[in-house]
C-alpha cells in the first residue's frame, strides 16, 4: 500500500465546528488487488471525520493486513475512522471495478449507463443585492438549482434573501437552504412559513445534528427536511426510524466510503426518503468517486458535487469531472479516474 500526502490550498477559508480551515490536507492510497493497481483518497475533515494525525495512524495500522492480502479485513477495521476507510476501500473498490471492465458506478450496483448528474450551485451569505447577482450568474452558467447558505442572520433577513433571488430567477430554477443547525424550533418555524412563499424546495438542517424528534414535526411539508450534520451523529437507520427527514444528504467522506454511503441510500429510498450526494471539498479522486455515487443510484436530483471551485489547487493537474452547464459527465473508463496526478 502506497500512501502520498497532500495539501490542497483552499480559495476562501472554510468555517467548521471544529475551527477554520485553510487547506483540505490528506493522503492518496494507492493499492494493488489481484494485480490492478487501484488509487483512493483520504481526506479528513474535523468535525465531520477523524483528524489528519488519526487518519494516518489508522492507515499505517493497516497496512500489514493490505499488505497480506486481507484488504476485506483491512477495511473493517477502519470503521472508526471514516476518511481512512474511505481510501482505502475507494482503492479496493477502483481495483475491482477495473479488472471487471466497469466503470466504478456500474461496479457499485447501478444497472443502467447514466451520461451526466446535475448538479447545484452554493451560494454564501451576503447583502440581497450580492445574493441576487450570484444567483443570477449561476443561472446564466446553467445551473437549475441553487442552495443558499441561511442561519447566520435574521429570519427576515434571510426570507427576504430568498423572496429576492425567487424574484429575479423566476420559478423554473429550484431553490434549496442550508441553515447548518442554526436555528431552535420556533425560529426554524419562522423560516420554514416564510420560505414557502418563495416556494423553496428544500431546507438543510435546520435544527442541530442530534434533534430527531424535533425535525420530524416539519418533515413532509412544502419545504423538505433534508439531513446533513445529523448523519455523523446518528445513524441511517435511527434518522429512519424517528422519520425526521425528507432527504438524506450523503458525503461519502464523512461516512466511511462510497459503499457505505450506497448502502445508506438504499435503504432511505426503502423507506420512501430521498438522497443527494455532496463532498466535503475534497480532492478530485474523492469527488469523481462521489460522482460515481450519485450515478449508480439513477435518477438522482441536483447534488452538491460542484465543490472544485472552492480549491485554489488539486490533487490533479485538471478536473476529471468538470461542471458544465450545472452537469457533471460521469466518467465511463474503468474504475473510477485515473487522473494525471499534480506535482505532490
Amino acid at each position: 500500500m502506497e500512501r502520498t500526502r497532500f495539501s490542497l490550498p483552499l480559495k476562501t477559508p472554510l468555517n467548521t465546528a471544529a475551527g477554520g480551515i485553510a487547506a483540505r490536507e490528506g493522503f492518496l492510497v494507492r493499492v494493488t488487488v489481484d494485480g490492478v493497481s487501484g488509487l483512493g483518497e483520504a481526506t479528513p475533515l474535523p468535525g465531520w471525520t477523524e483528524s489528519l494525525d488519526a487518519c494516518e495512524i489508522a492507515l499505517n495500522a493497516v497496512r500489514p493486513a493490505v499488505e497480506s492480502e486481507k484488504v476485506d479485513e483491512a477495511i473493517a477495521a477502519l470503521s472508526e475512522n471514516p476518511a481512512a476507510r474511505h481510501g482505502l476501500s475507494l482503492a479496493v473498490a477502483d481495483a475491482r471495478a477495473q479488472a471487471t471492465d466497469q466503470p466504478l458506478y456500474r461496479f457499485l450496483g447501478g444497472e443502467m449507463r447514466v451520461e451526466t448528474i446535475p448538479v447545484n450551485a452554493t451560494i454564501g451569505a451576503g447583502t440581497v443585492r450580492e445574493t441576487v447577482e450570484a444567483a443570477e450568474q449561476a443561472v446564466a452558467d446553467g445551473f437549475r438549482t441553487l442552495k443558499l447558505k441561511v442561519g447566520a442572520d435574521t429570519v427576515a433577513a434571510d426570507v427576504e434573501r430568498v423572496a429576492a433571488v425567487r424574484a429575479a430567477v423566476g420559478e423554473q430554477i429550484e431553490l434549496r437552504a442550508d441553515a447548518n443547525g442554526a436555528w431552535d424550533v420556533p425560529t426554524a418555524k419562522r423560516a420554514i412559513d416564510g420560505f414557502e412563499k418563495a416556494t423553496l424546495s428544500m431546507l438543510e438542517q435546520p435544527l442541530p445534528a442530534t434533534h430527531l424528534k424535533e425535525h420530524a414535526r416539519f418533515r413532509g411539508g412544502d419545504v423538505r427536511i433534508g439531513l446533513d450534520e445529523s448523519l455523523t451523529e446518528r445513524t441511517i437507520a435511527e434518522i429512519l426510524d424517528a422519520e425526521a427527514a425528507d432527504v438524506l444528504v450523503l458525503k461519502p467522506m464523512a461516512l466511511g466510503g462510497v459503499d457505505v454511503a450506497r448502502e445508506a441510500a438504499v435503504a432511505a429510498r426503502e423507506a420512501g426518503v430521498d438522497c443527494i450526494v455532496t463532498t466535503t471539498i475534497d480532492g478530485a479522486v474523492a469527488r469523481a468517486a462521489a460522482v460515481h455515487l450519485a450515478a449508480s443510484l439513477q435518477d438522482v436530483a441536483a447534488c452538491g458535487l460542484a465543490t472544485a471551485s472552492f480549491l485554489a489547487a488539486d490533487v490533479a493537474e485538471s478536473d476529471p469531472v468538470p461542471v458544465t452547464d450545472g452537469t457533471i459527465a460521469v466518467p465511463q473508463g474503468k474504475g473510477n479516474v485515473h487522473p494525471v496526478l499534480s506535482g505532490l
